[in-house]
């Protein structure tokens, strides 16, 4: 929950911004100078790539959450008991491990969402943050076309 409450208010932060940014740009392009045209356009486009980058950032997380909920009903979404320093970090060694089970299931099934989405979370708590991504993208696909073909 505290996620979600996060996030509803840096979109609506981000919603201000591109609105009271929006309006300089705007007033811009109203001026008639080349210069002062260009800059408004330029100012346009920056909250109009921030809301596209946001929008995918939901979708993103959106997508993930629904293949979370599927295995949580399945019983199949692993329990979070690894070890933790101090800082709360996961310990690497125990993180390393809990990985190395979870690549080998993939390479056992990997046509499996399931798989590539738990192979994610190990990739997570290892902090391999790009992969992770990438291995929650490749659930996401698995998972699509799995839906489709049923």
């Amino acid at each position: 929950m505290r996620t979600k409450v996060v996030v509803a208010v840096l979109v609506a932060v981000l919603a201000f911004y591109a609105l009271l940014i929006g309006a300089k740009g705007v007033a811009l392009l109203g001026s008639g100078e080349v210069v002062l045209v260009l800059l408004g356009v330029g100012i346009l486009l920056v909250p109009v790539l921030g809301v596209l980058a946001v929008g995918r950032e939901l979708q993103f997380g959106a997508r993930t959450a629904r293949l979370a909920a599927v295995l949580e009903a399945e019983g199949g979404l692993p329990t979070d008991d690894l070890p933790r320093r101090p800082s709360g970090r996961v310990d690497r060694v125990a993180a390393d491990a809990v990985f190395e089970e979870r690549r080998a299931e993939v390479d056992r099934a990997p046509e499996s969402w399931r798989a590539w989405y738990r192979l994610a979370l190990a990739y997570d708590d290892a902090g391999d943050r790009t992969r992770a991504r990438s291995a929650a993208r490749r659930a996401i696909a698995l998972h699509a076309e799995q839906r489709d073909d049923a």
